[in-house]
């Protein structure tokens, strides 16, 4: 195994050794992040989960107290947080990847490395944040009494795409921010965007008729539904679900290309 192609983030491993080692520095990090994040603050855990937790109370509140005009599914706090959660995961790590080389660039020059690790640590760790929410939303989906079926087995399947799909972006966005400072905000705001522009505060089913396949060609409703199918079956659609399936594997596919093609000319920027 050559220093180059170590130093320079080849992705796929072709040995066991390889696979292994790429494993364990990924953990190393990724645990670090935790520790650090955690170990500094007093609520830990909690600050975890409040931020969508007051989120969703606010759109709770907004949707069934204020406006006389329901979204979603009853009960709706449970639609919410089970779009909210995962949308936490995905935001988090996209907004953090515009810091993945810039934060730690002396770490990145010094260290051999494969450099995806910089990237996929911060998907992984927000990933594990997302399943530390988990038992929030199952105490809601108690406490609210809301059924659940049996497409909760296909929840590995919703975090599987996502993390495919989160990859992708963040594999596209770290690399390119380094020579375009101005996309990191560039980033914020069209997250933002993608925020309104996906079905969390909304299901697929509240769009006009004529925006439902134009609402699958944005992949996070698919994921989005398969997650909130475990409590309404009826958020479960096929074709978006496999259109967000196709395109969170071609938008892992580019981002393993970007990353490739600009990683050199990032070690020298940073």
């Amino acid at each position: 195994m050559s220093t180059t192609s170590v130093a320079y983030g080849d992705a796929h491993p072709l040995q066991r050794t390889r696979w292994s080692r790429y494993r364990h520095s990924l953990w190393l990090l990724t645990t670090r992040d935790l520790k650090v994040r955690y170990s500094t603050s007093a609520l830990g855990y909690i600050w975890s989960v409040l931020d969508p937790l007051v989120m969703a109370g606010i759109y709770w509140f907004v949707f069934t107290q204020v406006f006389d005009r329901s979204v979603g599914q009853q009960p709706y706090i449970v639609f919410l947080l089970s779009a909210l959660l995962p949308w936490m995961w995905f935001n988090g790590a996209v907004s953090d990847s515009t810091r993945a080389f810039l934060k730690d660039a002396k770490l990145v020059r010094s260290t051999m490395i494969p450099r995806t690790i910089w990237v996929n640590r911060i998907v992984l760790s927000k990933g594990i944040e997302f399943l530390l929410a988990l038992p929030v939303l199952a105490l809601f989906a108690i406490v609210f009494q809301a059924p659940v079926n049996w497409n909760l087995a296909l929840f590995p399947l919703a975090i599987a795409l996502q993390a495919v799909l989160t990859a992708g972006v963040c594999l596209i966005v770290a690399p390119l921010v380094v020579f375009f400072r101005d996309l990191e905000r560039a980033v914020k705001l069209a997250l933002r965007f993608l925020f309104y522009a996906s079905p969390i505060i909304y299901g697929v089913a509240d769009l006009p008729g004529q925006l439902h396949v134009w609402a699958a060609f944005n992949p996070l409703s698919g994921i989005f539904g398969l997650y909130r199918s475990a409590f309404f079956a009826q958020e479960l659609d096929w074709f978006d679900v496999a259109i967000a399936a196709l395109m969170s594997g071609a938008l892992l596919a580019v981002g393993l290309l970007v990353f490739r093609g600009s990683v050199r000319q990032v070690l020298k920027e940073i």
